[in-house]
Parts: C-alpha cells; sequence; structure tokens
C-alpha cells in the first residue's frame, strides 16, 4: 500500500557548503535564464510557445542532485529548467529557442522539443501527459537491460488527470519498474486552481490504487527536494519498483508567456515570492551558515548573467535552419541483417 505521509517544511538532510553553492549557482541559473527568454519573447525573438520556469527551480535542482551518470530525464513542455539542470549548455537552448541553427534540435524544435542523448534528457513534450509513458518506456528498457538506471519523469497537476498517467503507473508497479514520477504542483495548471479541477487534491495519493509509494515534498526548498529525491531513486534503483513525489511549488509567471494570469491575485504571488522564493531562501541559509558572504554571492550572479548574456549573443549570431532542414531527421532507413 503506498504510504500517505508528507515531507514538508525544512529537511534534516546534511548538505555541505560545496553543494549548497552549487545549487544557488544552478537556481540562479535558471531564473535569470528564463528572466532573459521572457524578455527575447517580448521582444519577438522568440516565436510559439513559451512557458517559463521561474519560482519552480528548486525541484529539478534537488532532484538532478540525487541522480548519476546513466540515469535519464523526461519532463513537458516547461521545460528549460530542466535542460540547464541536466547540463545542457545554455547557448544550445537559447539558439533553439530563437529557432537557430546552433540550437540543440537545430532550430526546429523550439521551446517545447529540445533533446539531448549526451545528457540523458529525452525532451521536453508538448502533448500534456505524453512523457509519462515515456518515461515509463525508458524505465522499462533499463529493466530489460539489467542495468541499475533510473528514469525521471516530471509532470504536472494538470497532466495528473490524464488517464494514459494511469496506464503507465499500472505498468510501472505491475513489472516493478525503476522510475521516479516527479509532480510538478504549481497549483494552477493551465489556469485553473487544482481545487477546481481535481477530486484528490493531494496528488501523492494517486498511485494508491496502483500500491505505488508516494509522498507530498516542499518544492520550494531544495534540500527538502534533495532528501525526498534521495529516497525515492534509491527506492526505484534497488529495484523496489515505482514511487511518486508530488512537489509542492508556484510558479510566478502566467501558464505561458501569453496567459496574463487574471485568474489568481497579485498579492498572492507577491506573498510566495516574499515568504517561500526557493533562492532567496537558499541565499538566507548560505549567509547565516557563513558559507557566503553578500559580495560572493553578487558575484556569482553577476557571473550567471555573463553566461545568459553569452547564450543570447551566441542566439543571435547563429543562422536560421536552411529550408532543406525541412527533410531531415523525418525517417531515418534502417538496413536490416
Amino acid at each position: 500500500m503506498a504510504n500517505k505521509s508528507k515531507t514538508a517544511g525544512k529537511s534534516s538532510v546534511k548538505t555541505s557548503k560545496k553543494e549548497l553553492l552549487q545549487y544557488y549557482r544552478d537556481m540562479l541559473l535558471i531564473r535569470r535564464f528564463e528572466e532573459k527568454a521572457g524578455q527575447l519573447y517580448g521582444m519577438g525573438e522568440i516565436a510559439g510557445f513559451c512557458h517559463l520556469y521561474i519560482g519552480q527551480e528548486a525541484v529539478v535542482t534537488g532532484m538532478q542532485a540525487c541522480l548519476k551518470e546513466g540515469d535519464q530525464v523526461i519532463t513537458g513542455y516547461r521545460d528549460h529548467g530542466h535542460m540547464l539542470a541536466c547540463g545542457m549548455d545554455p547557448k544550445g537552448v537559447m539558439a533553439e529557442l530563437t529557432g537557430r541553427e546552433g540550437g540543440y534540435s537545430r532550430g526546429k524544435g523550439g521551446s517545447m522539443h529540445m533533446f539531448s542523448r549526451e545528457k540523458n534528457f529525452f525532451g521536453g513534450h508538448g502533448i500534456v501527459g505524453a512523457q509519462v509513458p515515456i518515461g515509463t518506456g525508458l524505465a522499462f528498457a533499463n529493466k530489460y537491460k539489467g542495468n541499475d538506471n533510473v528514469c525521471l519523469a516530471y509532470f504536472g497537476d494538470g497532466a495528473a488527470n490524464q488517464g494514459q498517467v494511469y496506464e503507465a503507473f499500472n505498468m510501472a508497479s505491475l513489472w516493478d519498474l525503476p522510475v521516479v514520477y516527479v509532480i510538478e504542483n504549481n497549483q494552477y495548471a493551465m489556469g485553473t486552481s487544482l481545487a477546481r479541477a481535481s477530486a484528490e487534491v493531494e496528488l501523492y495519493k494517486r498511485g494508491i490504487s496502483f500500491e505505488i509509494e508516494g509522498e507530498e515534498v516542499d518544492g520550494m526548498d531544495v534540500n527538502a527536494v534533495r532528501a525526498a529525491g534521495e529516497k525515492a531513486v534509491k527506492y526505484a534503483r534497488s529495484g523496489k519498483g515505482p514511487y511518486i513525489l508530488e512537489m509542492e511549488t508556484y510558479r510566478y509567471r502566467g501558464h505561458s508567456m501569453s496567459d496574463p494570469a487574471k485568474y489568481r491575485k497579485r498579492e498572492e504571488v507577491d506573498d510566495v515570492r516574499s515568504h517561500r522564493d526557493p533562492i532567496e531562501g537558499l541565499k538566507g541559509e548560505l549567509l547565516e551558515a557563513g558559507h557566503a558572504t553578500e559580495d560572493e554571492l553578487k558575484a556569482i550572479d553577476k557571473e550567471i548573467r555573463a553566461i545568459v548574456q553569452e547564450a543570447v549573443d551566441f542566439a543571435k549570431e547563429s543562422p536560421e535552419p536552411d529550408p532543406s532542414e525541412l527533410w531531415t531527421d523525418v525517417l531515418k532507413e534502417v538496413e536490416t541483417a
């Protein structure tokens, strides 16, 4: 039977100064990158859909710290943060956002469809919930091959109501597949609050009927995420089967760049920013512990801004794809023995 316990608030996980500073750097890179992407979208440099990850940085940063070489990541369309956390080059990500040849999908995938086999990042996916059965398939491949790799399959509170998610849960539990389902519950899905769209709002319980263990985590605390992530990944890697982590998080921007987010009050967003921001929370922890000074953290911010600007410059200098690219990567001929 699934574990109904919740894990929230500050974690007791022991984290070194080096690790905390790396988490701060990683989250800040995602935040500054996404802020710049929002600016470029407003300037017309990014076309199509663009879903920003601002506010949710602690989730992917904490989870990535639990993985080893060979583990896989797959997610939905709010994916830039996951790419950066996996170690993908900001220049290639920004070039793809702007539809340039130097992008990870050579300018043809855009915001929602980037991949990196080198980093074991199996994509953002534009179809709501589609990544969940694919991630389950990756876990099946791990078990079939007899390795000890684990797949992280991220999806949101809106996707949690998709039928294909439950089909994947059933197979993962039936075959004890090494997959951790990370539900990024940012409270509003596309624009409707969780309470108005879901009969069961405690999403970590969704695996109970499939006998999948699950727990709720403070997704605004990178240490709490890492502690819960280590437990879940260890569980899956040991052959016990899938695990569900519901990350209680929050997005500051609208669902996408075209969403004015009028379904919530500005005071609500400001309150989360003021009291639960993952980066400011970690910043306070670093200062309080004497791990860094204000000047040192400002220097990190300056360095991160330079990396993001370098990515923008690279994207703008990269040419648009040649029209012949329309015909590449469409069909792969395979020779049979």
